[in-house]
């Protein structure tokens, strides 16, 4: 039986925005990636809240926001409730691209679109993977399985691979590398040979990448020249993907004597650089051949760094000598330090901003690389100050209040407690001890004072410990003939704890944030120096040449590379294409004529399976009736907000609007190739007599003739009498009769 496939884009479709797509195979719908878009619109926003309840399981590809940045959004705030598959290097560096991300938005705005427990709640739903490992789904998704393979790209990229049993496969490879790079292998799609559906983008189609070689030569002879004349080098890269091929690179370069970048500082700045540096040392295995011999050989990690200096912040950053080269994130320059350090630096001639990947259209970084720079820009600055003057009275007149508040309700809590701990035991009955209040004059107990107890009362110590457990007394373990310490060190040593454990409060500092336009006149050097990671257009048309798939999904990219992936498509594979626009459903069911319908309750619990040996069957009349609506139209409320759910919202719950079946009566059949040698044996087992004469099979002393004619039907023929009776009933047991 062929699966109904449709496939629709909830972003990342005839343009260049972050990849968000929802397939549907039969009645599963699974979220193929959720890209953090920094210009979040309405619309996408309403699309999400739209299918977080409806979406069955969610496939990440990438570690980077651009792919799986939505998700503590739809997490934490729209309540997605399914299970989630990454690889391990996704799971581990999506975490610190995510907490980047937070911390990088925190330090300039007021920031809500989700929090760090929002993150946390979300990566604790993701199920680690290995590649090759393949998956067997649960529940709705039974009969599905999904397996990651390598798709280079990133560390941990994945393609997915996605699989009903018995059918056709389907390959989601976005953003994927065929190429080897320094600590990474290339994609392994050879593997695959002429898949059902294939799920590309189209970013790079009509893109033609320099040699390695060149490249590199271009970012040596720009950092060389830069540094020589006394400026600065900033690199805008993302925080923990793409940023590891040119921390390698970099660091590897400065350890080259001949170089001649010895005499100058190299720093990597995000808000997780040493958790980045420190999981990129533990993930060997998933990198590429020549790093793994490396480091399975001599034990050399490749990502021990000796010149690379890391970063957390801008003070930092500061004590770091210049002139000096900085790997900053974020890539898009939208939010972070690249663009702190892009508005410091960008208006001093003798500096250089590198940018590493074309980012979204719309944001800073993708401006710089289609505009170039020598020239005038307005940009939006947002900064977190210090409370002063009025508005700092005013932030501390609000803190006592709500202090003295907080007070006040735990003093009514602690009394309220104590009340219903009291009164509770009285009633349970625990303890046979109790203390009548005298002189009480409203009756009840225990109401005047919280210092009698119904039993004599008891005092737990708290229990103080650290990172690894409770601390340990070492006084609690001496030898009972231990030979006593001075009183001097027995001082030190209660000196010291006490010293350990206690940890300084940092003092809250009030800030509000600010938001500035500022015109930014950009002096220094810009170039863009392609380190993506990507396959090219050429590249791409051959890898489709070779898989030879029978139908082609081109998403995410401009009008442009789309329609020359199509064109290519039409005149050299035999495959239907689409190119489904932002929020279109495309069919990519093979088969054309197959149409899905939907059972109702009703008629399920109408029908009436008989088995035929080994399979159950039951015998539907039935007509094609086009349903009103897929789910009643009544409000609902996400996110605390109450949102009416009108017919258009309907159609896209369940992707398209589907028809159902109304039962109507029809005449019993009976199904099975009855043999009368076979009832022969049978009549046997049950004592009863017969023969075969002429083709007729006798049965009773003659008193009952069981013929097959000419159309197949058994005709039963005899007196009516018990025997008759028996008879006709073990013939019935042998058909299913609907």
């Amino acid at each position: 039986m062929t699966s109904i496939i449709k496939l629709q884009a909830l972003s990342g479709a005839m343009d260049e925005s972050p990849p968000c797509y929802l397939l549907q195979v039969d009645d599963v719908r699974i979220l193929l990636d959720c890209g953090w878009n920094e210009h979040f619109d309405p619309e996408f926003m309403k699309e999400l809240k739209r299918h977080a309840n409806t979406i069955d399981a969610v496939l990440l590809s990438y570690p980077d926001a651009s792919h799986l940045g939505a998700l503590p959004y739809m997490v934490g705030k729209l309540g997605l409730n399914c299970p989630i598959y990454a690889t391990i290097p996704v799971y581990k560096m999506g975490q610190m691209f995510m907490y980047d991300l937070y911390q990088s938005h925190t330090n300039v705005e007021d920031f809500n679109l989700f929090t760090l427990d929002d993150v946390d709640l979300a990566f604790e739903k993701i199920t680690q993977l290995k590649y090759n490992q393949s998956v067997s789904m649960k529940g709705k998704g039974y009969g599905l399985t999904i397996t990651p393979l390598p798709a280079g790209h990133m560390i941990g990229g994945t393609i997915w691979k996605i699989m009903k049993v018995g059918e056709e496969d389907i390959i989601y490879a976005n953003d994927f590398n065929h190429k080897k790079e320094r600590h990474l292998n290339g994609c392994e799609l050879e593997k695959l040979q002429r898949p059902s559906l294939f799920i590309t983008d189209a970013f790079n189609a009509t893109y033609q990448q320099a040699r390695r070689r060149t490249r590199d030569e271009k970012l040596m002879t720009n950092i060389l020249q830069t540094l020589r004349n006394n400026g600065n080098v900033l690199i805008s890269v993302d925080t923990a993907g793409r940023v590891l091929e040119l921390a390698h690179m970099l660091d590897q370069l400065w350890r080259n004597k001949e170089s001649g970048l010895f005499a100058y500082s190299l720093a990597l700045l995000n808000n997780v650089s040493y958790n980045v540096v420190e999981f990129a040392k533990s993930q060997i295995e998933w990198m590429s051949d020549k790093l793994m011999k490396s480091f399975e050989g001599a034990r050399n990690n490749p990502f021990q760094f000796k010149h690379l200096q890391l970063c957390h912040s801008l003070h930092e950053l500061s004590k770091v000598p210049s002139p000096k080269v900085v790997l900053a994130s974020c890539a898009d320059m939208e939010s972070g330090f690249s663009r702190e350090l892009f508005l410091q630096w960008c208006s001093n001639p003798n500096n250089s901003i590198i940018i590493t990947t074309r980012t979204s259209p719309g944001t800073l970084a993708r401006d710089l690389v289609d505009n170039g720079g020598n020239r005038t820009i307005d940009l939006e600055v947002k900064k977190r100050v210090k409370l002063e003057g009025p508005e700092l009275e005013e932030y501390e007149r609000q803190k006592k209040e709500k202090a003295e508040e907080e007070d006040r309700n735990k003093l009514d809590e602690d009394s309220d407690s104590d009340d219903d701990i009291e009164m509770s035991v009285i009633s349970k009955g625990k303890h046979d001890i109790v203390i009548k209040q005298e002189g009480k004059i409203h009756g009840g107990f225990f109401k005047a004072t919280k210092k009698q107890h119904p039993m004599f009362p008891f005092h737990e110590d708290k229990i103080k410990s650290d990172d690894y457990g409770e601390i340990i007394k070492t006084e609690d373990y001496k030898l009972a003939d231990a030979v006593a310490e001075p009183d001097d060190n027995k001082e030190n040593i209660v000196i010291k704890k006490e010293q350990t454990e206690f940890i300084a409060e940092v003092p809250e500092i009030p800030t509000k944030c600010i938001v500035l336009n500022r015109t930014v006149q950009v002096n220094a050097q810009v170039q863009y120096i392609d380190f993506e990671g990507r396959s090219d257009g050429e590249s791409l048309l051959k890898i489709l040449s070779q898989l030879k798939p029978r139908r082609i999904a081109v998403v995410r990219g401009n009008e442009e590379s789309t329609f020359a992936i199509q064109n290519y498509c039409k005149e050299h594979i035999d495959a239907r294409i689409f190119a489904p626009a932002r929020g279109e459903i495309i069919d990519a069911t093979s088969e054309t004529h197959i149409y899905q319908v939907r059972l109702t309750d009703a008629l399920v619990s109408q029908l009436k399976f008989q088995k035929a040996k080994e399979a159950e069957l039951a015998w539907i009349n039935a007509q094609i009736v086009l349903r009103e609506s897929q789910l009643d139209a009544k409000p609902m409320t996400i996110d605390n907000e109450l949102m009416e759910v009108d017919e258009e919202d309907l159609k896209t719950y369940a992707l398209e609007p589907m028809s159902c079946l109304n039962q109507i009566p029809h005449d019993t059949v009976y199904i099975n190739e009855l043999k009368l040698s076979e009832f022969k044996q049978i009549l046997s087992k049950s004592n009863i007599s017969s023969e075969f004469s002429g083709g007729v099979l006798w049965c009773c002393n003659g008193t009952i003739a069981i013929r097959r004619i000419e159309t197949g039907k058994v005709i039963v023929e005899g007196c009516i009498s018990e025997e008759y009776y028996k008879v006709r009933e073990l013939l019935y047991d042998q058909y299913a009769i609907l």
